[in-house]
């Protein structure tokens, strides 16, 4: 399914239906939006999905250790990771005071309840003020980050979202004309202009799940396959972006980092 299609549910649930329609012996569903199209399309065919946040809260699968149904997948992180951006955001722009979280309600309805608590915990023990900021379009995206931007010490976590995902561009220019320091979840962000990154290795987990489509293949039920967790992270920091936002980057950061962009 292409970018576009994936920040918009009723385009994800047209395209689920006509791929169900063909009858494939398995499904590969990246994410929680499109394995959501997929499920309300088929109840029998397996779906293998990828860097789906929550699928027991989903309703996708009974427990991590058996899924019972025709699904199971890999889970990009737990949710305490959402306190670990917020700590590595504070340790790359300490006088950051707020910070908000931003996610679309409608393509990650996951990240309230998944994400946001441990996101509301890191922020009251480094004493940061948490901003919840939904988003539904480019024009909330900008009003958001302008927002932060307007006074000083503002700071943005961007949710694991397709829709953060598919706008990626337009956020990382817009934090950086406003002066807001951001960190994401995957590596590219940082590649194409994002400050800090840090996340699964997408690729390795890509990766992984050809192996269950193969043991699927070979006569294994998903509904026995336990949903699994990464095993690879990786850190990136685009150096060029921190100068732009007047940041020196911490040693800290340098010594730990996977990727250092010049």
């Amino acid at each position: 399914m292409t970018p576009k299609a994936a920040g918009n549910v009723d385009q994800l649930r047209t395209l689920a239906k006509e791929l169900v329609d063909l009858q494939p012996d398995v499904i590969l569903a990246n994410s929680t939006a499109v394995t959501a199209a997929f499920q309300r399309e088929t109840q029998t065919i397996p779906i293998v999905f990828t860097v789906v946040v929550d699928p027991v809260g989903e309703g996708f699968v009974a427990s991590l250790t058996r899924p019972g149904g025709n699904i199971t997948g890999f889970i990009p992180q737990e949710a305490a990771m959402a306190g670990k951006w917020l700590e590595l955001l504070i340790e790359i722009a300490p006088a950051v005071k707020r910070v908000a979280a931003m996610f679309n309600p409608d393509t990650a309805p996951y990240v309230r309840s998944y994400y946001l608590p441990a996101f509301e915990a890191a922020a009251q023990s480094l004493k940061v003020g948490p901003i919840a900021a939904l988003v539904h379009s480019d024009a909330e995206v900008e009003m958001v980050i302008t927002s932060l931007g307007r006074e000083p010490r503002g700071g943005l976590v961007v949710m694991p979202d397709n829709l953060m995902f598919a706008h990626r561009t337009q956020i990382i220019s817009l934090a950086i004309r406003n002066n807001v320091p951001e960190v994401y979840q995957f590596s590219l962000f940082a590649r194409e202009g994002g400050l800090l990154s840090y996340g699964p290795d997408p690729v390795d987990i890509f990766r992984r799940s050809a192996t269950y489509i193969d043991r699927i293949l070979r006569g294994e039920r998903p509904a026995e396959l336990p949903v699994q967790v990464p095993v690879k992270f990786q850190m990136a920091v685009n150096v060029k972006t921190a100068k732009a936002l007047g940041l020196t980057i911490p040693q800290s950061i340098l010594l730990r980092a996977d990727e250092v962009i010049e």
